[in-house]
């Protein structure tokens, strides 16, 4: 019994010792978690209120990058990233209107990606909920490694 709840205290030291590289947050994790909530508003840019868009362009402005404010636009810059090829901070694509692309979040990895919903504001979802694999259309890759790096470096606690 002594034997057991010592390799336990072990275990959970272990986990709190090594806790914090896995649970560390990335520059870009930090502007899209103060965004979180931020109500939606049509044609909105700013922390008062945003549309899918105007969050994207908001969070890549805050990194010293311009974006246009329209999703159809925004999927013509950077490059095609292929959907298994994902990496933090490519924005992701989809078609709710069924006209073509009329929505865009930015991938944060493990599948999840922020954006701001009409219908919630700025929340998290993953591409596997039905409702965004239904509607995924592709994804582009504006960030070069360089600051790619720099973005998804962690921030010192």
């Amino acid at each position: 019994m002594k034997k057991a709840a010592f390799v336990l205290l072990v275990s959970v030291l272990m986990f709190f010792c090594f806790a914090g590289s896995a649970f560390a947050e990335t520059a870009l994790d930090k502007s899209v978690n103060d965004l979180l909530g931020v109500k939606y508003k049509y044609g909105g840019t700013t922390d008062k209120g945003f549309d899918c868009s105007g969050f994207t362009m908001y969070v890549y402005q805050s990194f010293g990058i311009e974006l246009p404010h329209q999703s159809k636009a925004q999927a013509e810059k950077g490059s095609f990233v292929d959907k298994n090829e994902l990496r933090k901070g490519d924005l992701v694509f989809f078609n709710t209107d069924g006209k073509g692309i009329s929505h865009v979040g930015i991938y944060l990895g493990d599948g999840e990606f922020v954006h701001s919903a009409s219908n919630k504001g700025v929340v998290k979802n993953k591409l596997s909920e039905s409702y965004y694999e239904k509607r995924y259309v592709t994804a582009r890759r504006i960030l070069d490694d360089e600051t790619f790096a720099k973005l998804a470096e962690e921030i010192s606690q």
